[in-house]
């Protein structure tokens, strides 16, 4: 614990120190903005976290139920992600990997993939192919993509972090028009999924389609998106995004998914697994303020997600296993809650409803390069909350820090109350090349 908090307040200091030795201005270099034939870079990152536990919580029971951690906990983290890029004539070679090494109370764990791996051929200017490793990024969601079916989700306490890829072959076809429909572009996408191959993204042994169609009609982006295959069931979406003034955005998407399955426990351990059509929708706004004060909010309705009973039936069984456990020693009832709640109940925000709000002030104070931010995420079913305070600072060339604290605030049987952690804290250094 000692350590963990002169970290802490070491990486603070460094953090406000940086004020004092950051470059006053950029040297401007015009070969610096000459297209090259290759481009390689990216970025390596250190990023302590310091972990209040929650002991009465249903997850902390879940996962620590064996073990005596105490009442923090300490994780280092280190990540290198490297891109690189080669162009000739109509081919362009394009390569992004992610390392991760991990000390906790696990131990240490070390983990590379390869995000991104693809040829892209462009035979002509409205046409171009892609084969190989590729991440798609559709929807006009910040924190939430309802009709991102191809694609990993976003994390919403980090949700501009590079995503890993899918194996693919992709095509764009873009053409522009005078008139109220000024571009139209359309997408085919088509994906295996095999052993080793998009194996995480279910049902193997299959082939899947994608597809997305987009249009730039009076001023308003538009795009309608479909996936069919026997991987995961059938789903086709809309999303749009529009400029009302030259400072407010306003966006929306709206997916619906066939025969969509669930797995349930109720509160004695009974397994169950729905079957219905789900259908998801977001809306939100961007608003830049004259003094550059960005406001994102978006409501965020999951038609996957659990109901308020359906997550406190789960939390019940988790108490009645640990209260076992405890009196006998006897681990089978926690074992049970723990197979239906990897991407099941313990995904991220896996309820139904839920309010995003996001608000960054550029250079407060005349403060250069300093971006004082706070994000909230808000569950409607059960009022809990979780509060996320940040730091960002990008003076010194290079080099950005960021100071960020995660609170989680909610009673019994809630979404954010029953988390693991009360909060955390983390200090993150990213230096990029």
């Amino acid at each position: 614990m000692k350590r963990g908090v002169l970290f802490f307040l070491l990486g603070l200091t460094l953090f406000f120190g940086a004020f004092a030795f950051a470059d006053e201005e950029y040297k401007f270099d015009l070969s610096e903005i000459e297209k090259k034939a290759y481009h390689l870079g990216g970025y390596a990152e250190f990023r302590p976290v310091l972990f209040r536990l929650d002991r009465d919580a249903a997850f902390y029971k879940l996962r620590f139920f064996n073990l005596n951690e105490g009442k923090t906990l300490e994780e280092y983290n280190g990540k290198i992600q490297l891109e690189g890029s080669l162009e000739k004539g109509i081919a362009r070679l394009f390569v992004r990997t992610n390392s991760d090494l991990k000390y906790s109370y696990l131990g240490w764990d070390h983990d590379t993939s390869l995000y991104e791996g693809y040829l892209s051929l462009k035979p002509s200017p409205p046409l171009t192919f892609k084969l190989g490793k590729q991440t798609l990024l559709w929807g006009k969601g910040y924190a939430f993509n309802p009709v991102a079916f191809v694609s990993r989700p976003k994390d919403p306490d980090d949700p501009e972090l590079a995503l890993e890829g899918l194996y693919a072959a992709s095509a764009d076809y873009i053409r522009s028009f005078d008139g109220p429909l000024k571009t139209f572009s359309i997408t085919p996408v088509i994906f295996p999924v095999f052993d080793h191959i998009n194996d995480d993204f279910g049902k193997i042994n299959r082939l899947n389609v994608a597809g997305k169609l987009y249009f730039l009609l009076y001023d308003t982006d538009i795009d309608l998106i479909a996936l069919t295959g026997k991987s995961r069931t059938n789903r086709a979406g809309i999303d749009f995004s529009k400029n009302l003034t030259s400072n407010l955005e306003v966006h929306g998407e709206y997916a619906f998914i066939n025969n969509q399955r669930k797995r349930v426990i109720d509160s004695q351990g009974n397994i169950s697994e729905h079957k219905f059509d789900a259908k998801s929708y977001l809306l939100g706004i961007r608003y830049l303020t004259a003094s550059d004060t960005t406001f994102i909010f978006e409501y965020y309705h999951s038609g996957t997600g659990f109901t308020g009973l359906e997550m406190k039936d789960y939390f019940s069984f988790i108490d009645r296993g640990y209260d076992l456990f405890l009196a006998q020693r006897n681990e089978s009832l926690l074992r049970r809650a723990g197979s239906v709640t990897e991407d099941n109940y313990g995904r991220s925000n896996s309820m139904k409803s839920y309010l995003y709000l996001r608000v960054s002030q550029k250079e407060p104070f005349n403060i250069l390069y300093f971006t004082p931010a706070i994000t909230g995420i808000m569950n409607l079913n059960d009022q809990s909350l979780s509060l996320s305070p940040e730091l960002l600072y990008a003076g010194i060339k290079n080099l950005e820090l960021r100071l960020k604290a995660i609170c989680l605030v909610g009673g019994k049987g809630t979404d954010f109350g029953e988390k693991q952690n009360d909060y955390r804290v983390e200090f993150r250094v990213r230096y990029y090349f």
